[in-house]
């Protein structure tokens, strides 16, 4: 094999399924060497799509994170990335986008905070320009698949974009409220819940706005059309989660009535086309399914696209809302690692050998 020349092995290399490519990989350092190279990862695979867990805040600032928990949901299977390569304290992955990962990390040298982005499969890293510790501890950090990141609270937002700049622009956020499960969508738009109501009563709005906006201080818009009728009021602790495309999916409990402390019947996912600015229902959670939710005061969403998890408190699993195939399923995702007290954080990891920008 090693007399072959090297595009004659890119190219068979390249036809395989990225499963096969990781496999091969750990074959001989003659192949590891080959399929780590620019070269071949300048070629374009078909991702992986898999769904990442964060670790629990409890271990944020005690322990190392040597390793990224991943489940697979076309293999039913978990997997774990190495992280060993980071020379950084306490990596915290939070994000990621087209085979990126996004992690908050400790210096090497001192106590401050840094934000990589690394792809564990090329095992390859880079430190953006360095934030404030607070930003890790209070900020969303929102990425798409162009590169641009966003750190959002309610009073300021970083924008950080390789093309455009080395450096972080700061604006003000104006938000009427603590934004809740913001979302960085197509074409630069940021879509964040914000409680408008009284300390008595949560009201859930919708705002948007744009990076562009944000540059020249404008306001967020907040979203609301007469057809939408009580589409907020109707969910209790509402969550958004980007969707396929031009859709966002909103998710939460459903409320039995309007009263103020009203008990849910089960978990529904709303979807929202941002061409039509419709909202149809996508899924709602088996009644016997929620029941296993019913009981805890609390719970975790989180997913992309087509992929929707949910997690509790003692629960020991996570359900999942699966419609890839475009019939809508609801499954048991069992043996959670290192799930601690249950519940689990998350996001969309799409592996892929991705160079870095």
């Amino acid at each position: 094999m090693e007399s072959l020349p090297r595009d004659a092995l890119h190219h068979i290399f390249s036809l395989l399924p990225l499963r096969q490519i990781i496999i091969c990989r750990c074959v001989s350092k003659h192949l590891h060497h080959l399929l780590t190279s620019l070269s071949f990862l300048s070629s374009p695979s078909p991702p992986l799509h898999l769904l990442a867990l964060r670790p629990p805040h409890h271990r944020h600032h005690h322990h190392h994170l040597s390793s990224l928990h991943l489940f697979d949901p076309t293999l039913h299977r978990w997997l774990r990335f190495s992280l060993d390569f980071l020379p950084f304290r306490s990596p915290h992955p939070v994000a990621s986008s087209s085979g990126l990962l996004y992690l908050w990390a400790d210096s090497p040298s001192d106590s401050s905070k840094s934000l990589l982005l690394c792809n564990p499969l090329t095992r390859r890293f880079r430190a953006l320009p360095q934030l404030g510790s607070a930003w890790s501890r209070h900020g969303s950090v929102l990425v798409d698949s162009a590169g641009r990141v966003m750190v959002l609270n309610d009073l300021a937002a970083l924008y950080f974009s390789a093309g455009e700049d080395d450096r972080w622009l700061k604006f003000s956020s104006n938000l009427p409220s603590k934004p809740r499960s913001p979302i960085l969508a197509a074409e630069e738009s940021v879509f964040a819940l914000c409680d408008v109501g009284s300390p008595w009563r949560s009201q859930w709005k919708l705002f948007a706005c744009t990076v562009s906006k944000l540059r020249s201080s404008q306001q967020w818009t907040r979203l609301e059309k007469p057809e939408w009728g009580d589409v907020f009021d109707i969910l209790k602790r509402p969550r958004l989660v980007k969707g396929n495309g031009s859709k966002i999916l909103m998710v939460g409990g459903l409320k039995s009535s309007f009263s103020l402390n009203s008990s849910c019947s089960t978990i529904l996912i709303l979807r929202l086309d941002l061409e039509s600015w419709e909202w149809d229902e996508a899924g709602r959670m088996p009644v016997e399914m929620f029941k296993c939710f019913q009981e805890c005061s609390k719970f975790k969403v989180f997913g992309g696209g087509d992929r929707v998890c949910f997690s509790a408190k003692r629960l020991g699993k996570l359900a999942l809302w699966d419609n890839c195939e475009g019939k809508a399923e609801w499954k048991w995702i069992e043996g959670v690692p290192g799930s601690g007290d249950g519940l689990c954080r998350g996001f969309v990891f799409e592996a892929r050998l991705t160079p870095l920008p």
